[in-house]
């Protein structure tokens, strides 16, 4: 009786660990199957969520695109203004595929009198540089900027031990 008790208990256990990894397999089928989905809702939901905040934008900072055009009066539209550096390339593709040089594209189809200071010192006497010249409100909020920009590269890799040890300057 007790081989057959044991054969029987090892028949049970067998089945049993079968039918879990059989339950396991379906549960990744169904899954893998639900990704396209998934993802689907996702754009879905990140597409709404941006029309949400653009619907919140105060009318003067909507896209320029979607502005009407203001009527010009013959006189000034004859006049010869000096253009920026940068605006008769608007409709260009950026000159890179750098993100700096996307973004400065972008900035400048909103506004394309904006200037871009010449950063080619180290670091922090750029860092100085653009405290000295900018207003203390924007220099408070680019500080403010900075914070969460360093929180959000710190969590990308909160293992301590990876980063390197910046040394302070003296001075």
């Amino acid at each position: 009786r007790s081989a057959w008790g044991r054969k029987a208990a090892l028949s049970t256990l067998s089945i049993l660990v079968a039918l879990l990894i059989a339950g396991q397999a379906v549960t990744i089928y169904f899954v893998y199957q639900q990704s396209g989905q998934i993802s689907k809702l996702t754009k879905t939901s990140q597409t709404l969520q941006l029309e949400a905040l653009q619907r919140k934008l105060p009318a003067s900072a909507k896209p320029v695109n979607k502005m009407k055009m203001a009527m010009v009066s013959r006189p000034l539209a004859m006049k010869v203004l000096p253009l920026a550096p940068s605006v008769g390339n608007m409709d260009m593709v950026p000159t890179s595929n750098k993100t700096e040089d996307q973004v400065k594209q972008l900035l400048l189809q909103g506004d394309p009198m904006k200037t871009f200071p010449d950063l080619k010192d180290n670091l922090m006497r750029n860092l100085q540089n653009l405290k000295n010249t900018m207003t203390d409100a924007d220099w408070k909020s680019f500080e403010s900027w900075m914070h969460k920009w360093l929180l959000f590269e710190m969590a990308k890799n909160p293992n301590p031990e990876e980063r390197k040890a910046i040394p302070a300057e003296k001075g």
